[in-house]
């Protein structure tokens, strides 16, 4: 076995996998060369080029022992925080299946600028302010 293989294989330690839509993360313990171990966590987000092929994007984190209290606390606390205040419900769900794409009407367009009207008019006397 060379080196390198060697350096690959104690470099990983163990690994979990969440797959979540479009975007994977992985969870990987690695070694650092003085035999101690870290935690890198990386997204991979999927994207499809026009002609059908895709390529991916990957973002990592480090993530040292030394900083797992304080890091689990704030991540703990931004939870907590969204889930108090907008609930377990995937909003971006919801939107995806109500949303009903407005049809544009060129001749409504005027310098870039669309004016919404209403079928609805009320009639308004000033003497009546």
């Amino acid at each position: 076995m060379n080196d390198y293989n060697d350096m690959a294989e104690k470099e990983e330690i163990y690994s979990k996998v969440l797959r979540a839509g479009r975007r994977t993360y992985f969870f990987d313990v690695r070694s650092t060369k003085a035999d101690d171990y870290y935690l890198t966590i990386t997204e991979s987000k999927k994207f499809t080029n026009e002609d059908g092929s895709f390529h991916y994007k990957k973002h990592k984190i480090y993530l040292y022992k030394e900083d797992f209290s304080e890091f689990i606390g704030i991540l703990n606390d931004m939870t907590d925080y969204i889930l108090d205040e907008k609930g377990d419900e995937v909003i971006s769900e919801r939107h995806q299946k109500d949303y009903k794409r407005e049809e544009y009407d060129p001749t409504d367009d005027v310098n870039g600028y669309v004016e919404k009207t209403t079928d609805t008019f009320t009639d308004l006397d000033f003497d009546d302010i």
